[in-house]
């Protein structure tokens, strides 16, 4: 509907873009026959009727901007823009449809992802026309997108005062109501939801957080989701903002945030039996980063909400009372790069059955071959350790033993594999002993 609109009123402005007035018959007959087409939805007929207006005078804006909005309505986004681009090339300073031409190409960029040069798209609309609503919003957008929330907030509410009933605009300014608020208009807004005294005065930081986790709670359609839970809503649930008008808004008040929270963690208990967590783990459960997901009155945690909401679409990504925290990235990125210095250092990186090996085979704790005989540990998680032993020729053999072992297990597999000569260990082979107190587990 937009852009039907928007080719309407091209015809009435076109006397203000050009140096000329196109009187030609054939010409106005054929943008006639496209309009009335576009009107009719008949979008296919209408792209034909304007290439042939374009073929008739290939500089005619009238035809180059319905051209381009038939192909912008198909979504056909680079004939759009060309379409676009050789209309602004026939256009005079003093032309109407400089804005919205311009609005048009960022509007392009935008859905092409190109998000630096849609800006400077809009930014070019509004330098002829600042009250381009759908340059606002669109500016606003990629400002809000690029973390300059309140800058967009002041963005959306310029093109508000514009167009007050735009839906895209309220939308956005609404969901950074807890950024762009100033303390008094948040501190009203917590008295309209009853979740402050109606005497207070100042607003604290406590208040700031609770008004924006129910403030979160509501985009997130919180409401809706109470509305879904009680066959009759408590009346004191919920509170109408700026009732009879077209800006109505139910929120909740404090009663009804906490209501809908328990209500919720009920749901997640059950969510979670269904996926077969033991009814006395539920509350002790944790999030990968080993934070509890439940509160002491059994409401989840904001980080509790997400791990909820995963195990919904099936997905776990909550940690059992015996489970231990998963490595982040880094410090695995970290692991690794140590794991890499030590084989640059002449290590070798081992199993534990190797390791289990090298223990029967020494008679020596693992405290013993880290100690006494070169053994590097790697922590990993509580429980799990990377496992490094020098495998470089050394003259210290206490230290050379444990390849002696692991190399001559593995050329059993692979011949090319050499086991170096120990004369400790041969030594002690020749009287019957291995390389450790067989009573204490140290080097004898």
């Amino acid at each position: 509907m937009r852009y039907l609109k928007q080719i309407l009123l091209i015809s009435f402005l076109l006397s203000f873009c050009t140096a000329h007035v196109w009187a030609d018959t054939k010409l106005a007959t054929c943008l006639d026959k496209g309009k009335k087409e576009f009107a009719a939805g008949d979008n296919a007929s209408a792209r034909q009727s304007f290439k042939r207006c374009v073929a008739l005078s290939p500089q005619n804006i009238d035809a180059l901007l319905s051209l381009a909005a038939v192909e912008l309505k198909e979504n056909q986004l680079e004939p759009a823009k060309n379409a676009f681009l050789s209309a602004l090339k026939h256009m005079t300073l003093s032309c109407p449809y400089l804005s919205y031409t311009y609005s048009m190409l960022g509007d392009i960029a935008y859905k092409q992802g190109k998000y630096k040069e849609a800006l400077a798209y809009y930014n070019r609309s509004l330098q002829y026309n600042k009250a381009n609503v759908n340059s606002l919003v669109g500016k606003g957008t990629i400002i809000e997108s690029q973390g300059d929330k309140k800058a967009a907030a002041e963005i959306y509410e310029v093109a508000l005062a514009v167009e007050p009933l735009n839906i895209i605009a309220r939308k956005h300014l609404r969901a950074l109501e807890p950024i762009y608020f100033s303390d008094e208009q948040m501190l009203e807004a917590m008295k309209q939801r009853y979740a402050v005294m109606p005497d207070k005065t100042e607003l604290s930081k406590e208040d700031k957080e609770l008004f924006t986790k129910i403030h979160t709670a509501e985009q997130q359609e919180g409401v809706a989701y109470l509305k879904n839970k009680y066959p009759q809503l408590p009346a004191d649930y919920t509170v109408t903002l700026f009732k009879d008008t077209d800006f109505a808004r139910e929120v909740f008040t404090l009663s009804g945030y906490n209501a809908m929270r328990k209500q919720i963690g009920q749901d997640a208990v059950d969510v979670f039996q269904k996926l077969n967590v033991r009814i006395q783990d539920i509350f002790d459960l944790r999030d990968m980063k080993g934070k509890k997901i439940f509160l002491d009155d059994s409401t989840l945690t904001d980080s509790g909400y997400l791990v909820y909401h995963a195990a919904l679409k099936g997905k776990k990504t909550y940690l059992l009372p015996n489970e231990a925290v998963p490595p982040t990235k880094a410090f695995l990125a970290k692991v690794s790069n140590r794991a890499k210095e030590l084989q640059e250092k002449g290590y070798t990186e081992i199993s534990r059955p190797e390791l289990a090996m090298i223990k029967k085979q020494t008679n020596c704790s693992e405290e013993t071959l880290q100690k006494k005989l070169g053994m590097y540990v790697l922590p990993v998680t509580v429980n799990e350790k990377r496992y490094f032993i020098i495998s470089a020729d050394i003259e210290d053999e206490h230290k050379s033993i444990p390849w002696y072992f692991v190399s001559r297990s593995r050329a059993r597999r692979d011949p090319e594999i050499k086991t170096p000569s120990n004369r400790l260990v041969e030594m002690m082979s020749s009287i019957n002993q291995k390389v450790c107190s067989q009573y204490d587990g140290d080097l004898m």
